[in-house]
C-alpha cells in the first residue's frame, strides 16, 4: 500500500539541489500526498504501530511534510504534537547548514520527555537532524526517527552511528553526491534548487 501510493507522486529527473546540500537527479513532489488524507490514513496507522513500542511521549516533525505526518502519528498514538520550522535557507552548498527551531512556546512540553522525530521522507536526513538538534537544545531526548520513506542509505548509516533507531515503511535506492564528486557537475547540467518557486 505504501508503494502504490508513493508510486503516484510526480518524479521529476534532473539536477537538484537538495537542503542537505548534497546533490540528486531524482526529485520527489510530495505536496500532493496529504491532499487526500483517507489514503494516507493507512500508512500513518501502520507508521504509528512501528512507534508506540518506543513509547514517545511526544511526536515531533520538521515543516511542512513532516508536521503533518508527525501530527496525525501523534494523534493515533494519544501523544503530543510538536515541530520544528526552518530558521532560514541555508546559503551555498554546504553540508547540512539547514536550521530549524522549536517554537518557544512548544519548548515546555518537550523538556526532560522522549520525544519521536517524524517526517514524511527522508533522504540525507537534513531536516531531521536539524529538528533533533533544536528538541536537544530545549532539553529532549530523542528515541527514535520514523518515516514513510527512505531515500539511499546516507541517513541510516548516520542514524546507525549515533544508536537512533528508525521506523520506515519502504526503502528506496536514491543516488546522492558531494557538489565536488557529482557527475553532473562535471558534465555541466545545469543545478536546480526545487525548493525555490519559479521566477524568485
Amino acid at each position: 500500500m505504501c508503494a502504490d501510493i508513493l508510486a503516484t507522486l510526480p518524479a521529476r529527473r534532473g539536477h537538484f539541489l537538495l537542503e542537505s546540500g548534497y546533490h540528486t537527479d531524482l526529485w520527489l513532489t510530495l505536496d500532493e500526498l496529504f491532499c487526500a488524507p483517507a489514503a494516507v490514513t493507512p500508512l500513518i496507522e501502520t507508521l504509528a504501530d512501528r512507534l508506540r513500542p518506543h513509547a514517545a511521549a511526544a511526536v515531533c516533525g520538521p515543516l511542512l511534510g513532516g508536521a503533518f505526518v508527525a501530527q496525525a502519528v501523534a494523534s493515533t498514538l494519544g501523544t503530543r504534537f510538536c515541530y520544528t520550522e526552518p530558521v532560514a535557507a541555508p546559503q551555498g552548498e554546504r553540508l547540512f547548514a539547514a536550521e530549524y527551531r522549536l517554537p518557544p512556546a512548544l519548548e515546555r512540553w518537550v523538556r526532560a520527555q522522549p520525544v519521536a522525530v517524524v517526517d514524511d521522507v527522508i533522504s540525507a536526513g537534513s531536516s531531521v537532524r536539524a529538528t533533533i538538534a533544536a528538541l536537544a537544545a530545549a532539553g529532549a531526548s530523542r528515541v527514535v526517527v520514523g518515516t514513510l520513506l527512505v531515500l539511499g542509505d546516507a541517513a541510516l548509516t548516520h542514524f546507525a552511528e549515533q544508536s537512533v533507531p528508525v521506523e520506515a515503511l519502504q526503502r528506496r535506492c536514491f543516488e546522492l553526491w558531494k557538489s565536488e564528486e557529482c557527475p553532473l557537475c562535471r558534465s555541466g547540467q545545469p543545478l536546480e534548487d526545487p525548493r525555490v518557486p519559479v521566477g524568485r
